[in-house]
């Protein structure tokens, strides 16, 4: 460009020093002339694209490294993402594995406990049943005298057999008298009949105090009438005395109010109540299931 220029200048300085020239040289001078501004207008041109070129490549080159970095931080990003994507899936699969044996283990606790449970359901099953039998015998074999002063009860799996007080003793005594005698018997009888039972003797009372001098109050009466039906079945009928136990409840078991003659009559009662024994509920209680002890 500076060369352009400078032949430019030369020109104009030869047509200013020669004074005249021919048209023909003149001619050719502006030829020359507008040929030189021509090229003189090019170069400046491509200096112009040149210049803009070059601002544009510092400004792409510019970008292209913003773009490099963005680009990098972007990867470790990536990276850090991955590396905890891949953690969290570790640890997925190891609690996944120990969530599978947890289970596993859980089914096998449920099943045998399911197992024992059916165990014990099907033993309560077979006890229910013979105490239904052993109160349907009972019933058969009390005459319809003896069934009126005779409560005989299944609940819950338990025999209860009420004898009314006026039956087995004399008023304010403990001693049972003869006409009991008949009744005790037929009842030893079923009893011995199921000697996988356990027999409670309960004696009760109203609330009238008692006024004998050798019985203190309704406890140690209710506790020594239990105790006379006891030793009746034992001496006089041959039960085990190892399967019965004599209790008394005093007039804290009432099943009436106490505030009638009728209502005070029933609750002076002896129950004996028949129960499966709880030492076989109690080994089947103790067998923890097959699995558990396994594990």
């Amino acid at each position: 460009m500076k060369r352009s220029t400078l032949s430019l200048s030369l020109l104009t300085i030869c047509i200013l020093f020669t004074g005249c020239v021919s048209k023909k040289q003149f001619v050719g001078l502006q030829s020359d002339y507008s040929k030189l501004q021509t090229e003189n207008s090019d170069l400046k041109k491509s200096f112009q694209d040149t210049q803009v070129q070059l601002v544009e490549s510092r400004a792409n080159g510019k970008s292209l490294e913003d773009r490099l970095a963005e680009a990098r931080k972007n990867n470790e990003e990536l990276r850090s993402a991955y590396s905890a994507l891949q953690g969290s899936l570790d640890k997925s699969l190891q609690q996944n594995s120990q969530g599978n044996v947890n289970i596993s283990k859980l089914v096998d606790e449920i099943n045998a406990s399911n197992r024992f449970i059916k165990q014990l359901v099907e033993t309560k099953s077979k006890s229910d049943s013979l105490n239904l039998v052993l109160s349907t015998n009972l019933t058969r074999s009390l005459s319809r005298e003896e069934l009126k002063e005779v409560d005989v009860q299944v609940l819950k799996g338990v025999v209860y057999i009420s004898l009314a007080d006026n039956m087995l003793y004399k008023s304010g005594s403990y001693e049972v008298n003869e006409r009991a005698g008949e009744t005790l018997s037929k009842i030893a009888k079923i009893i011995m009949d199921y000697k996988d039972y356990d027999v409670l003797v309960e004696g009760n009372t109203d609330t009238d105090p008692i006024t004998r001098a050798n019985i203190r109050n309704n406890w140690d009466l209710s506790a020594l009438r239990a105790s006379s039906v006891v030793q009746v079945l034992q001496n006089n009928y041959g039960v085990d005395p190892k399967r019965m136990t004599a209790a008394g409840r005093g007039e804290y078991n009432p099943i009436a109010e106490n505030v009638s003659p009728i209502g005070k009559q029933r609750n002076r009662r002896t129950q004996i109540i028949v129960t499966p024994k709880l030492d076989q509920f109690m080994e089947l209680i103790d067998k923890a299931p097959e699995s558990s002890n396994k594990k």
